[in-house]
């Protein structure tokens, strides 16, 4: 790790950073690195730690994932994160500079990959894009959403359909909330687990179809048949919009 960087604390986003390198020197290095810079860091040494991290609540904001970690490596660790769904942007560190292998990481759901020894001013830099690219990854949805006969309105946390308010309940009001705000993108039932109610681990996901299908009776044109809020088969779920693609939305039975 070349030492270029200078040791002045600047006004970096307060961002939750998670560093899993069992190398010493250069874990240390980081996390000193990244405190001085603002960040909230927590540093993991094996890769089964890293993932009882990663799928732990709150989320990080974006995570410095170390290839060669004992236990589990790095890509066992992004492959059953992401199946978690775990959506923290993650940078992977390697010694190795074969394409194969950042083929691999980036299929595997990686946002960049950096070779060591690295600059430490290019690894901050690369740190700032993706949580920049992170951070507006959400279309913002202003106060208001509309999509066929339905409005939404954010501040107020009402639904109207062609014109008439219609009764979600609270959490079925945060459900559509949170697939608007990722319209166009699969989310996962773990996901929903996690972000929605709050709770993550291996627990049944039936309770969120259901609640998806009492959704869909409120919202769609016909539940059965849904216009908007798409099955993504064997995943979860996705929420295709006007202008939204459905090419990767397929049902399971409607």
């Amino acid at each position: 790790m070349s030492s270029s960087d200078d040791s002045t604390s600047t006004n970096a986003p307060e961002a939750r950073l998670l560093i899993a390198e069992d190398d010493p020197e250069i874990g240390n290095g980081l996390e000193a690195l990244f405190s001085r810079k603002g960040y909230e860091v927590r540093r993991t040494t094996d890769g089964e730690e890293a993932f009882q991290e990663l799928t732990t609540l709150p989320p990080y904001d974006i995570v410095l994932l170390d290839v060669k970690l004992p236990g589990k490596d790095g890509f066992e660790v992004l492959r059953e994160a992401r199946r978690a769904g775990v959506d923290s942007p993650v940078i992977m560190l390697t010694v190795k500079d074969e394409h194969k292998h950042k083929l691999r990481g980036f299929d595997l759901g990686a946002d960049d990959y950096v070779t060591k020894p690295f600059d430490t001013k290019e690894l901050a830099a690369r740190v700032r894009a993706v949580l920049s690219r992170s951070a507006s990854d959400l279309t913002d949805t202003g106060a208001a959403y509309s999509f066929g006969a339905v409005t939404v309105r954010f501040p107020e946390k009402t639904v109207t359909k062609e014109g008439e308010e219609i009764e979600l309940t609270n959490l079925e009001f945060d459900i559509l909330e949170y697939f608007i705000r990722h319209r166009g993108r699969t989310v996962s039932r773990k996901q929903l687990l996690r972000d929605v109610w709050g709770i993550s681990g291996d627990i049944t996901t039936r309770t969120i179809d259901r609640h998806v299908a009492s959704l869909r009776k409120k919202i769609e044109p016909t539940s059965d048949d849904p216009t908007y809020l798409k099955t993504v088969y064997s995943v979860g779920y996705k929420f295709v919009g006007e202008n939204e693609s459905e090419s990767t939305a397929s049902r399971e039975d409607g």
